[in-house]
């Protein structure tokens, strides 16, 4: 450890390395070319090493010989208000980055769960997106392009930096949601939108039958909502199930959904004020870091509620939010391996993809972070992996063991 945290202080400067908690040397690289200087010499060393943002969300507990920290690269480099565009580094927090783009009126959607000082990098890497998917689609949607270094210290570009520019077989897409397994992003292009002019939250509470039901009516009405969310009792703070929708947009437009709502459905909706409204997102926001555990799955939107009664009889309730209009399920909790591998299988038998997004490091090995449920898609990660990764220097638990 001395000789590997020595090497880093050669490459990086005394500032530029620390030792973490548990006495490994951690790389604060404050610029890509320090990151790459870091990454070819661990791939020329065989050092292990895994990336972390702040530390938020997955904990930093996997086994290796150093780790990488990108909270050093937190420059908000631009923010185009013509081409709707802000280029940021991976370690910019969340809420740096609204509060920057609120004073010039601008709005990245999404909402993803977790602290609000949340890295950007942290968020792309692991591909979680919170109830806005519903209006503004995944994660992916939002990214028009990275800069990343691999694994054996190349510094690559993939996307553009305006929407325009995107065209063709986009790596960016391998690099959304990999959880850093084909390189350590440093930058991203983000897609931006003009801020509401109206944010209004409405909610309704009752069983969790009733609810769906409304939801289902929602959707198939076409309702214009941003997010669309069945809440498990534990999730909302309150003893029974909830459903939350969102409206943003004009004044106008948001006030006339808001009011069809009520004709749309035979639920009695509560419209909360905007500092409720804010309580209650962050709620909803912060719920999986209650719970060592949390996974998603993705359902077809007519299967949502049967897809989320699997979970349920599976798992337990737990921390659970079901997007109506987008199929995608979260749930957060202390479960059984067992348990979840028994979900794992259901879940595959009914062609629905789970991935474990944040878990302690001998689950995440044990199950792998991803629940692919078509033949050959391991072996294509691992082909991926040998390009991106050569030398095997990433620690990340991609597949399970087992397969």
């Amino acid at each position: 450890m001395s000789a590997i945290f020595d090497r880093l202080q050669a490459l990086l400067g005394a500032e530029g390395v620390e030792r973490d908690p548990h006495g490994l040397p951690c790389a604060v690289p404050e610029s890509d070319d320090a990151l790459v200087l870091v990454l070819q010499a661990a791939a020329d060393a065989g050092w292990r090493l895994r990336v972390e943002g702040q530390g938020s969300w997955l904990p930093a507990d996997a086994p290796a010989d150093l780790a990488v920290s990108t909270r050093a690269l937190r420059r908000i480099l631009e923010v185009s208000p013509d081409d709707l565009v802000a280029t940021v580094e991976a370690g910019v927090p969340l809420d740096l980055l609204r509060a920057e783009l609120e004073r010039q009126r601008l709005w990245l959607a999404i909402d993803p769960p977790g602290r609000p000082d949340r890295t950007l990098g942290s968020i792309v890497a692991t591909g979680t997106a919170g109830p806005l998917r519903q209006g503004f689609g995944p994660v992916r949607d939002q990214v028009l392009g990275v800069s990343a270094v691999t694994g054996d210290g190349r510094l690559i570009e993939a996307g553009g930096r305006v929407v325009k520019n995107v065209a063709g077989y986009d790596l960016t897409k391998l690099h959304v949601g990999g959880f850093g397994a084909f390189g350590v992003l440093t930058a991203m292009h983000l897609r931006l939108r003009a801020l509401p002019a109206l944010d209004v939250t409405v909610v309704a509470r009752g069983s969790r039958d009733t609810l769906f039901l409304a939801a289902l009516e929602l959707v198939r009405a076409q309702a214009g909502v941003a997010a669309l969310e069945v809440l498990s009792p534990a999730t909302a703070a309150g003893p029974e199930w909830t459903l939350a929708a969102r409206l943003t947009g004009t004044a106008e437009g948001v006030e006339a959904e808001a009011a069809q709502l009520a004709a749309m459905t035979r639920v009695r909706w509560e419209r909360l004020d905007a500092e409720q409204a804010a309580a209650f997102w962050t709620l909803v926001a912060r719920g999986p870091l209650d719970a060592p555990v949390a996974l998603r799955l993705g359902a077809l939107v007519d299967s949502v509620e049967e897809v989320t009664a699997l979970v349920t009889e599976t798992l337990g309730e737990g921390l659970l939010t079901a997007g109506a209009g987008s199929g995608a399920i979260r749930w957060a909790g202390a479960p059984a391996p067992a348990a979840l591998t028994r979900l794992r299988h259901a879940a595959a038998q009914r062609e629905v993809p789970v991935t474990l997004e944040r878990a302690p490091w001998a689950l995440r090995q044990a199950v792998g972070h991803f629940g692919a449920y078509r033949e050959g898609v391991g072996n294509l990660v691992t082909r991926l992996r040998a390009t991106f990764d050569p030398r095997h220097t990433f620690q990340v638990a991609l597949e399970a063991r087992d397969g």
